[in-house]
């Protein structure tokens, strides 16, 4: 399956998640590339629209092996950070939260974070490669008590979404295809041009609104 672009695939899953228009449910797209799938979900079905921001914590002399995630609130640690020193940890967390508070102020100013209490809360990205990052994130979500934890994607490889499934913290995952031939996930867009920031800030202003 190939999408035309992000609109193309959004609209798409919001007809395979019709059953919660209108529901106590949030739209919480990942950024960048979740936002525009998330705008057109969440207008569809007459939901809010939220980012969820969270950053890895890299291995000091390899950053891209994630031993962690921070988000604004919270922190979680993989078993490969405990031969990490926890000065390096406390320091890069500390990076961390101030590129997401730059990030968040700079996207809803002084508006503050929607509460996920007891809510429905439906996670939207363009798309996953290992699902370790959205795993993480999850996570960290529970801590917030939503009522219920769904991910929603156009894409992903078989052996991450089979992650997803066998979870017990997710509760449901809507997934349009998961190809054999996966290598990454732009692979499956004719259109998949790189989401900026004020792209991020246009859509979540227009979701306000809307």
């Amino acid at each position: 399956m190939i999408f035309k672009d992000r609109v193309e695939a959004g609209n798409q899953l919001a007809y395979r998640l019709e059953e919660f228009k209108g529901k106590n449910a949030v739209i919480l797209a990942i950024p960048r590339g979740g936002v525009p799938l998330g705008y057109v979900i969440a207008n569809k079905l007459k939901l809010p629209l939220e980012v969820v921001l969270s950053k890895k914590i890299g291995h000091p002399f390899h950053k891209e092996f994630a031993i962690g995630a921070v988000t604004l609130k919270s922190q979680i640690l993989s078993e490969a950070a405990l031969e990490i020193s926890p000065y390096y940890i406390e320091e890069e967390t500390k990076k961390i939260r101030a590129l997401l508070t730059k990030r968040y102020n700079d996207y809803y100013g002084n508006k503050k974070p929607m509460s996920l209490k007891d809510k429905i809360v439906i996670i939207v990205d363009d798309g996953i490669a290992t699902g370790n990052t959205i795993l993480s994130t999850i996570k960290m979500l529970h801590d917030e008590n939503p009522k219920q934890i769904i991910v929603a994607i156009p894409v992903a490889s078989k052996s991450a979404l089979q992650k997803l499934q066998n979870t017990n913290l997710i509760d449901s995952v809507y997934c349009l295809s998961t190809p054999s031939n996966f290598r990454a996930v732009g692979q499956f867009y004719q259109n998949f041009d790189q989401v900026g920031d004020m792209e991020v800030k246009v859509l979540l202003n227009k979701a306000t609104k809307s």
